[in-house]
């Protein structure tokens, strides 16, 4: 819109349990919860961020027990680092799934999934 600047405020995805994605986001990769909102019966929204603070994840736990498709749609959420190999090490002594870049990539990363099955990309800060 002319005149009206749009900065990226969250992403959503919804996920089946938040004890287990909480430790995958906040315990592993860092995160800070910086909000919490329960719906009662009917879900809770927990909005996470980094240190910058410039963007947020939003989980949503329904409480119904419905259970996800993971569309085709969405790719992945990506995350910077400083230290790939230590996250790679991490990852090992976990005995997480991985797939890492090609050594020939001009690009440093690895992909893993988080407790939900979505594709989470960790690359170095200087892959930009």
């Amino acid at each position: 819109m002319k005149g009206q600047s749009m900065r990226l405020a969250h992403t959503m995805i919804r996920i089946r349990n938040l004890e287990e994605s909480l430790e995958f986001y906040c315990g592993f990769l860092g995160l800070q919860e910086i909000r919490r909102k329960d719906l009662g019966d009917e879900a809770t929204l927990v909005f996470l961020t980094d240190d910058s603070q410039n963007y947020q994840i939003e989980l949503t736990f329904n409480k119904d027990g419905r259970d996800y498709t993971i569309g085709d749609q969405f790719g992945h959420l990506a995350f910077h680092v400083d230290d790939l190999d230590r996250v790679i090490s991490d990852v090992k002594d976990r005995g997480w799934w991985f797939r890492q870049s090609k050594p020939t990539s001009s690009s440093q990363y690895i992909f893993i999934h988080d407790p939900d099955g979505y594709d989470v990309e960790i690359l170095t800060a200087s892959s930009l």
